[in-house]
């Protein structure tokens, strides 16, 4: 779906992302490296167009990522011209009121959508939407597909870091996910990374 997505509106390359109340969940798909380095930003940052998408309800276009005088999303920003992106757009994927995610896709270059661009990347979003829902539609409640789980990378280790580090600093498990993106942005890491860290116990949030 995702190299069919950066196809079928000339641009470089699309990613899938999962997104729940607290945030980015799960990285579902991508069609290259920059596509899953953008995946993996926002997944640690809890910014980008993706997350936007997904919260606002609607398409979130940055033409010039590098000309903006404001940056939308500073920590993301840089960190997106350096893995190659220099125009993003993200498209929230959803059925009615449910939320599932967004499709985000990038160019190399600057320069707008043109309205066919737009509309097909629209007509992706809502087919992704309901591939989703038709692959869960099976599984048990309160459960993930088994497809889905397998292809998604849920980054478990990241949930379960969260949940240790909630106990550590006697916070909430979101509050914890926002003390392991912060310390990821400021070292300069993955999230992925630190969470790693503190489940091994390398790392202590209660001792730093």
């Amino acid at each position: 779906m995702c190299v069919v997505a950066a196809a079928v509106t000339g641009t470089n390359g699309a990613g899938i992302m999962l997104v729940d109340t607290d945030g980015p969940r799960a990285s579902l798909a991508a069609s290259n490296t920059v596509s899953a380095r953008l995946e993996d930003l926002q997944y640690t940052l809890g910014e980008g167009p993706c997350v936007d998408a997904h919260t606002e309800g609607r398409p979130v276009m940055v033409p010039d990522l590098a000309q903006s005088p404001a940056p939308r999303w500073p920590a993301f920003t840089p960190l997106a011209l350096d893995a190659g992106a220099r125009a993003v757009f993200g498209f929230p994927v959803r059925i009615g009121a449910a939320r599932l995610g967004a499709l985000n896709i990038y160019r190399d270059r600057p320069g707008p959508l043109s309205d066919d661009q737009h509309a097909d990347a629209l007509v992706i979003a809502d087919v992704t939407a309901r591939a989703i829902l038709a692959i869960q539609a099976d599984a048990p409640p309160g459960t993930i597909a088994a497809e889905l789980e397998t292809e998604a990378d849920f980054h478990l280790a990241v949930h379960q870091a969260a949940g240790m580090v909630s106990v550590q600093l006697d916070i909430s498990v979101a509050d914890a996910l926002v003390q392991l993106r912060a310390r990821a942005f400021g070292s300069g890491r993955l999230v992925a990374d630190i969470a790693t860290d503190v489940v091994n116990r390398t790392i202590r949030f209660d001792s730093l």
